[in-house]
Parts: C-alpha cells; structure tokens; sequence
C-alpha cells in the first residue's frame, strides 16, 4: 500500500500547470520575435514557423514535459533555426532547482551528497554527478565579471580589510593560502563585498597589489580604513593614498596585550585598556592611554610596548559620528564573514584550484546565503556633505 504523501496530486496538478504556463509564454515568445502570428502575412515577418518539439525540464515539482514552437529564421541568404531565450536549447532544470543545487552547496553538502539530498525535490528527474559542476561552471562567469566591475560609481566611505587562510592545491600540494577580503561601506550605510583573491603569502607586496586593484577598478580615496594591525597591509594602503586615517581592531590589539601579560595580570590589563577604547571622547580616552603607558611602562615593560605599536590608530574611530563606534572600533564585520567562508569550507576539505575556492567564497555572499546588514548608526552617514536621514535612505532607494 502507497504511503498518503506519495499521492501528491497537488504537485501533479502544479507540474500540469507550469507544462502550460512555459509552452504559451515560449508561443508568445517566437511571435514576439517574429513578427508575426500563425498564418499571418507582414513585411516584417523575420521566418516561419516549423512544428513543435517536446523537452524535458527538472522543476521543483519532478521532471516537466513542454511542448516548445520550433521556427526557420532568416539570416541573410541562409536560414538557421530559433532559439528560445526562455527555454535554452542545453537547458535541463530551471532556475529554482539550479537555485537548490547552488543552496544545498553553498550550504555545506559535500559535492557527492548533493544528488542523495536533492533527491526528494527532483523526484525522479536525471541528475548526473556533472550537474553540480555544470552550475558551479555558470557561476564561474558572473565572479569573474563581478571581479571586474568597475568601482568609480560606488560611493564607498569605509572599507574593512583582512584575510583568513584555506586549503588550496597550489603546485601538487595542499598549502594554506591567504584570501583576502575587502569589504565596504556605501554613503548610505550599507555593505558591500567589493573584492576577493587569493595570494601566496600575505605580504606587503601582496595586500599593495590587492588594495591597488580596487583603486585600478576605480575605487576613490575612502575616508576610514579598519584592519586587523597587519603592518604589510597599513604600509600598502599609505603608499596608495597618504595620509589615510587607519583604524586598528580594538579586538586584535586586546588580544595582543594579553598575550604579552601573566594570567594574574590579564584582568587588570584588560580594565585599563577598555577605559581607553570606551571612554566618551578622545579628550578621555587619550588621557586613559597615557595612564596605561605610565602604568605599565613599571609593571610590564612587554604589554606597554604593544600598545604603543598601535599608536592613535585604536582611536581613529572617535572622529566619527559616535553612533558609529561601535562598528568601526573593530574587524568584527570582516571576521563574521571570514568565520562562515570557515565554516563552509569544513565540508569540502582541499580546494583544487585558486579559482574554486574563490567562486564557492563568492556564491555564499551572491546568493544570500550570507547576507551583510548595514553598519550601526548609518542613519548618521553623509552623502555630499549632507547626513542621511531616514527620509533621505528612501530617496536614495528609489533612485
């Protein structure tokens, strides 16, 4: 005896309808492009039609069959046949389950689950092992113009700079190469990815060719850069603008004092440094700073020293809008990130190529599989010198 839920008269019924929807949107379709409708006779009239043909689609309902117009073009002295824009020649699935395929994916199925695990929405529709990769391979087309885009028309106020390490095959080996991550901060509070590359070691050199490929695509001078402290990285983004206000993690720099300091003295260390990051102006916090160099300067000449290294850059975030601190005193936003792309790549083991790694990392965050809120406190942003109100945001989302 079958089991209730095999009797899905509903998706029966769902399945007959999308077989009709298709077949008279493909209809409408080759009239559009023809110029013409059946037997009608105009001196525009681009071909003829010839017959039909049945295709099979895959469909969140289980496979689909339609019936799709076929046509004879003209093309000069020769004739060729009509392709659908709608229902490709090749294709195979719509969009909704290559959607699925791309989500169970992105979502941490291994490659060799996903045919197990989409089983149930494609009932018994083929699905080669290939299939996963033929959409990975579509993918693969928009990062790369996506890797391209032109930058001059962003108005980009903060970007957020860092690079966490994967398993990449590089010359017969599995290595734990650095991928850089850019991420900026539009006039109007929100994020947005804006770069992505794998490098052989995180250098200066290196971050001096990533941040100089965002300038190339057209990147202007942002006002506030926040990093993670990594010295080849400040140097690279001072030599392409000078000057540039640079706001070290608040979060990073805590974690290097402490590293410098006895467990019996961790506590202590930490309260002296947050009346400095928390302090309500740069008057207060300024005076906190010195405080703890005096301090510490006798108590533990080690955990001085690393303050100092930062200098006034934990404090570059107290010249903005104070609404704002709380998302620009720290990496957290990059780090949240990088912590999924980890997560993600737990799964899959050993990347093949550079590429693949780098497509997968940008599929999370062009699906929405990972989605990006924005900043705290953008009601406080500007745009052309004016702040962005509320009222403002609606505007600018219309336009």
């Amino acid at each position: 005896m079958a089991l209730p839920f095999s009797l899905d008269v509903l998706s029966d019924a769902a399945r007959d309808h999308i077989r009709q929807a298709l077949g008279r949107v493909a209809q409408e379709e080759l009239t559009a492009f023809l110029g013409a409708g059946v037997y009608a006779r105009t001196e525009t009239r681009r071909g003829y039609r010839n017959g039909t043909k049945t295709r099979t689609l895959s469909t969140s309902f289980g496979p689909t069959e339609l019936v799709v117009p076929r046509a004879l073009v003209f093309d000069g002295e020769r004739s060729r046949e009509w392709q659908s824009q709608i229902v490709p020649r090749y294709a195979r699935r719509t969009r909704e389950v290559d959607a699925a395929l791309l989500g169970l994916y992105f979502g941490g199925v291994n490659t060799r689950r996903v045919k197990q695990a989409i089983r149930p929405l494609l009932k018994n529709s083929p699905l080669s092992k290939s299939s996963i990769s033929r959409v990975i391979v579509q993918l693969q087309a928009y990062f790369e113009n996506w890797s391209k885009r032109d930058l001059s028309g962003e108005d980009i106020r903060y970007v957020y700079l860092d690079a966490t390490f994967m398993p990449v095959r590089c010359g017969g080996k599995a290595e734990r190469l650095p991928i850089m991550v850019a991420i900026g901060v539009r006039s109007t509070g929100e994020k947005v990815l804006l770069s992505l590359a794998v490098m052989g070691v995180e250098s200066t050199a290196a971050w001096s060719g990533f941040v100089t490929n965002l300038a190339d695509r057209g990147l202007k001078r942002i006002e506030l850069a926040i990093v993670d402290g990594n010295k080849g990285l400040t140097r690279a983004l001072l030599e392409l603008w000078p000057n540039l206000p640079i706001q070290r993690c608040t979060v990073h720099k805590l974690w290097n004092l402490l590293g410098h300091a006895p467990k019996s003295l961790q506590g202590e260390v930490k309260a002296d440094y947050d009346a400095i990051i928390n302090a309500d102006d740069i008057e207060t916090a300024k005076a906190a700073y010195a405080a703890f160099m005096r301090k510490w300067s006798r108590k533990a000449e080690s955990v001085a020293r690393s303050l100092e290294d930062a200098g006034m850059d934990l404090l570059s975030f107290m010249s903005f809008p104070k609404e704002q601190w709380r998302s620009l005193k720290t990496t957290n936003i990059v780090e949240r990130l990088n912590l999924e792309f980890r997560r993600r790549t737990k799964t899959q083991g050993v990347f093949p190529t550079q590429s693949s790694i780098l497509v997968l990392l940008f599929g999370l965050v062009a699906s929405g599989m990972v989605r990006m809120r924005k900043i705290g406190g953008y009601e406080t942003m500007t745009t052309g010198g004016k702040t962005v109100e509320h009222a403002d945001l609606k505007a600018l989302a219309v336009a």
